[in-house]
C-alpha cells in the first residue's frame, strides 16, 4: 500500500467546485506542489467556479465540467489524465433538499459513486478515496459516540444514498481488491460554504441586519470540524491511511444550534431577538459525534483549529467576501 501511495501524482477530485472539495484542492496544490489535480464538477447550485479562482491559472489543476454519472465522460477523463487516484467529493448533500427531491439524491450519490468506482477498476485498479458523513449512522442520544464500528441507522434520504454509497465502496475493495477507504466526518464549517448550511446562513443574514431561522428547541447537537482539518484527515488518509478501512473524522467540539446561534449573535453584537423560530425539519437527529481515536492512533491526526478561533476567522471571511456569496443568495 505504502509503495502505490509513493506514486500517485495525477489526482481526480470530484466536486472540487464545492465547499470542502476546492478548499482540498488548494490545500493540496499548496501542500503538494508537484501533483497534478483534475476537477470534475457538475456545477448544479453548490458547486462555485468563483471558489477556486487563484488557482485557475495553476499549470497544475484543470476543470473539466462534467456528471460524475456520466460513465463516458469519467473514463475519458481517467485514462486521458493518467488518473493515479481518485478523490470523491460530489454529492448532494443539504437534508431539506433531500426530503423534497429525494430521487436526485439517490442518483448522484449512489450511481455516481458505482460509476467511479468502476472507472477505477477497470482502470488498473486506482487508489479511491470516497468522503463520507457522520449523517449515515442516524441519531445519538445525549451519551456515546460514532465510530468505524457503528451500525449505519440513516434518517433522510441524504444520509441514506451517503450510507448506500459507503457500502458499494467496500464491496468494490472486498470483491474487486480496489483500493478504497472512507472517511466520515462530523458537521464541516469555514470558508466557502453555500450560504445555505447554518453557519454561513446565519452569518450572511446577520451582515444583513436579518433575523436567523432556529429549527425548532434549538436543542439538536452537531460536532463542529473545520475544513482545514478535514483536509488534512483526508491528505492522510489517503496517502497512509489501510486498503479497505474507514476513519471517522471529528472536531471534537460539540454546540447544539441554539448554543452556536448564541455565539454567532454574540460575535455581531446582536441579542436573542434576532432569532426566528422556525417548524423543525421532518426526521431531524438529535444528536452527532464522532470517535476519531482511530485515525489519531493510526495516523496520528488530530483537529488543530479551536472552533472560537474558526468561527471568528469564518465570519471575517463572509465579510470580506460578500461578492462570492451575494450572488448566491439572490
Amino acid at each position: 500500500m505504502i509503495a502505490q501511495m509513493a506514486r500517485m501524482q495525477n489526482l481526480l477530485v470530484t466536486g472540487g467546485a464545492g465547499f470542502i472539495g476546492s478548499n482540498f484542492i488548494r490545500f493540496i496544490l499548496k501542500k503538494r506542489p508537484g501533483y497534478r489535480i483534475v476537477n470534475l464538477d457538475k456545477l448544479t447550485y453548490a458547486g462555485n467556479p468563483d471558489s477556486l479562482k487563484d488557482v485557475e491559472s495553476n499549470p497544475n489543476y484543470r476543470f473539466v465540467k462534467g456528471d460524475i454519472c456520466d460513465a463516458e465522460l469519467v473514463n475519458k477523463v481517467v485514462k486521458e489524465n493518467k488518473i493515479d487516484a481518485i478523490v470523491h467529493f460530489a454529492a448532494e448533500s443539504h437534508v431539506d433538499r433531500s426530503i423534497n427531491e429525494p430521487f436526485v439524491f439517490v442518483k448522484t450519490n449512489v450511481l455516481g459513486t458505482q460509476v467511479l468506482l468502476e472507472a477505477a477498476r477497470r482502470n488498473g485498479n486506482i487508489r479511491f478515496h470516497h468522503i463520507s458523513t457522520d449523517e449515515v449512522f442516524g441519531s445519538l442520544g445525549p451519551k456515546g459516540c460514532f465510530n468505524e464500528k457503528t451500525t449505519p441507522a440513516p434518517s433522510s434520504p441524504y444520509s441514506a444514498s451517503k450510507a448506500a454509497s459507503d457500502h458499494l465502496v467496500n464491496s468494490y475493495f472486498r470483491t474487486y481488491g480496489l483500493p478504497t477507504t472512507i472517511t466520515n466526518c462530523s458537521n464541516n464549517y469555514g470558508p466557502y460554504q453555500y450560504p445555505e448550511k447554518i453557519i454561513p446562513l446565519f452569518i450572511t443574514n446577520l451582515i444583513d441586519g436579518k433575523k436567523v431561522p432556529l429549527y425548532g428547541t434549538g436543542k439538536n447537537v452537531r460536532d463542529w470540524l473545520h475544513v482545514l482539518d478535514h483536509c488534512r484527515a483526508v491528505d492522510l488518509v489517503l496517502h497512509e491511511g489501510t486498503a479497505g478501512e474507514t476513519y471517522c473524522v471529528g472536531g471534537g467540539c460539540e454546540k447544539n444550534n441554539a448554543e452556536l446561534t448564541k455565539l454567532i449573535l454574540k460575535e455581531f453584537g446582536r441579542d436573542e431577538t434576532f432569532i426566528e423560530r422556525v417548524k423543525d425539519r421532518k426526521g431531524h437527529d438529535f444528536r452527532y459525534a464522532i470517535d476519531f481515536r482511530k485515525i489519531k492512533r493510526e495516523l496520528g491526526w488530530t483537529p488543530r483549529i479551536d472552533f472560537k478561533t474558526g468561527l471568528k476567522e469564518t465570519i471575517k471571511w463572509y465579510m470580506d467576501n460578500e461578492a462570492w456569496w451575494r450572488r448566491l443568495k439572490r
